[in-house]
């Protein structure tokens, strides 16, 4: 699946449909203000075409997900953000709730302590 999906608010969103805060964009992806923030900074990349979720848009376009991190990297150093931290959750058992594939770029917390690894 590619293009866009009508009832999916994120494509509403690249497509102007409905008003966000967009920090930026490049030729595959739009970053916006969260509305329900986690985060001093919260900030949402999504690919302009649509995919259900980061390992479906890997698997039709693996270049999209550098583009994504690259905008990510962008918007959270203009708002002052040089540590940042990237999530995408996949699947509804993970916490994913749109399912148009996007990047949580949070910055400026020091509540971020935990380790994956």
């Amino acid at each position: 699946m590619s293009g866009s999906v009508p009832d999916c608010i994120f494509c509403k969103i690249v497509a102007g449909d409905i008003p966000a805060e967009v920090l930026a964009r490049n030729d595959h992806a739009v970053a916006f203000r969260d509305v329900n923030p986690q985060a001093p900074f919260h900030a949402l990349v999504v690919p302009v075409d649509h995919q259900p979720d980061a390992a479906a848009s890997a698997a039709a376009d693996p270049a999209v997900l550098g583009h994504m991190v690259t905008l990510a990297d962008e918007v959270a150093n203009a708002s002052g953000n040089e540590d940042y931290r990237l999530v995408a959750n996949t699947g509804a058992g993970a916490g994913q709730s749109v399912f148009h594939t996007h990047l949580h770029v949070l910055g400026a917390t020091t509540s971020m302590t935990e380790t994956l690894v």
